[in-house]
């Protein structure tokens, strides 16, 4: 069970990754778009600065065609470091980008997967990760947790190392939803994670253990004053 979260606001990232138990961060480019970092690589080398190499990075490709896809793929890894997932839309072209990366041993997310048939390309072509998008996938009228519990149990049924990232998020509910059908990882934005802690009754807790703890050693008296 992994959380990442997608996002290229630094700021966001080093407040994210101290507080939570975050194993990664994914872009495309709507995401980058919202923090428009006047230096793409450079913004990109200072996300993996504060995340370090044990945290998995997804940046994603732009173009439509293969070929293209593969020289992008190349560049991204050239300029930030080898251990990038490239995110690759699942897409006729992209199929083809996808297993010509796989073959070269580069890292691959395979994303923007709205069909189980989709999903089932991507993993036959070996990508390590597949991004289904929830919500989307929802509101076309189909029911994506069946897709990810299918695509979970065929996984296990061939033995493939390929795991489901999760995207595509409005809320905690759905991911929930896809951690209990099955995804192996989720990324959502920082909002909808920090909403898990939002509840009302978990301050009204700590407020009441909080009283009790100064009824009986004064107001103002913590832990470290004993």
């Amino acid at each position: 069970m992994k959380f990442i979260i997608d996002t290229v606001d630094l700021e966001e990232i080093k407040d994210a990754v101290e507080h939570m138990p975050i194993v990664g961060v994914t872009s495309n480019p709507s995401i980058v778009k919202r923090t428009s970092p006047e230096n793409f690589f450079d913004h990109m080398r200072a996300i993996r600065s504060i995340i370090g190499k044990e945290r998995s990075l997804h940046v994603q490709v732009i173009s439509k065609d293969c070929e293209t896809i593969v020289k992008e793929a190349h560049r991204i890894l050239e300029e930030i470091d080898d251990q990038v997932y490239v995110k690759v839309p699942v897409s006729y072209e992209g199929m083809k980008a996808i297993k010509i990366l796989k073959a070269e041993g580069i890292h691959v997310t395979a994303t923007a997967v709205y069909d189980l048939m989709q999903a089932y390309m991507a993993l036959a072509a070996g990508a390590d990760y597949i991004a289904p998008y929830v919500n989307r996938i929802g509101n076309l009228g189909s029911d994506p947790m069946e897709l990810i519990n299918e695509l979970s149990s065929r996984i296990v049924m061939d033995g493939y190392n390929t795991k489901i990232v999760a995207a595509s998020f409005k809320g905690v509910q759905q991911v929930r939803d896809s951690f209990n059908y099955g995804a192996h990882a989720i990324t959502a934005p920082v909002d909808v994670l920090k909403t898990i802690f939002k509840n009302p009754s978990i301050e009204k807790a700590v407020d009441d253990f909080n009283s009790d703890w100064y009824a009986m050693y004064g107001e103002g008296t913590g832990i470290c004053d004993l």
